[in-house]
């Protein structure tokens, strides 16, 4: 099967890997909206005027199957693009539910784009999965063209870790693919005070499920 990952820029693509060392049978196709990138300072309305022409790309590659390899989309306009394309589209969304099980502190971290923090769907995850928890929610909005242009600030980053760790996180959320790419420098700077989680895996089980689903 042809399985599309989507992202807004080069985030998307640690997914897309992960997919296709999980899954070697399966050919897996990666497009982005380099134009566009970054999504997490954009508009609900602006997101569905660029991505859906991409996902119909895909699925005139011959794509069975989409991931929305962005927090930003997938937490702002998901249902609006299950109900306009034609195949399944699985998506990816802060992991706020493993990071409630899974801290001891009873202090989470979030670190995602702005339209992801500000989504409903991100205040319904807190809701459902958080109320009793602190969540911190660092200003990461510059990680993104930071990854995009390989100008990674690695006292910048530090300096954001730092803060959070101390404040109590044990649990640090990366809630935008494109933090997939400094996972190990953010868990360098965590020095083992905070987990570090993120949702390749999930995306594999849940991908593994459709294809059974539709074969």
């Amino acid at each position: 099967m042809k399985i599309g990952v989507f992202d807004s820029g080069i985030g998307g693509l640690s997914v897309a890997n992960a997919l296709k060392k999980a899954l070697p049978g399966e050919e897996i196709i990666f497009k982005n909206d380099a134009i566009h990138v970054p999504y997490g300072t954009k508009s609900p309305e602006q997101l569905l005027t660029w991505v859906p022409p991409i996902l119909n790309e895909l699925i005139s590659d011959g794509c069975g199957l989409i991931v929305i390899a962005c927090n930003t989309v997938s937490t702002t306009i998901i249902d609006e693009l299950r109900k306009i394309i034609s195949v399944p589209l699985i998506n990816v969304e802060p992991m706020v539910k493993e990071a409630a099980g899974l801290t001891k502190s009873g202090v989470i971290a979030v670190c995602a784009t702005r339209a992801t923090i500000g989504s409903h769907r991100y205040a319904a995850l807190k809701r459902e999965f958080a109320e009793n928890l602190k969540v911190l929610e660092p200003d990461c909005s510059d990680w993104v063209l930071m990854i995009e242009k390989d100008e990674v600030d690695n006292r910048k980053l530090k300096t954001t870790i730092d803060s959070v760790c101390e404040a109590g996180a044990d649990v640090i959320v990366l809630g935008c693919t494109h933090y997939h790419w400094v996972e190990e420098l953010v868990t360098s700077f965590a020095r083992n005070r905070a987990l570090i989680i993120q949702p390749e895996q999930t995306v594999i089980k849940q991908v593994r499920q459709a294809i059974g689903q539709l074969a």
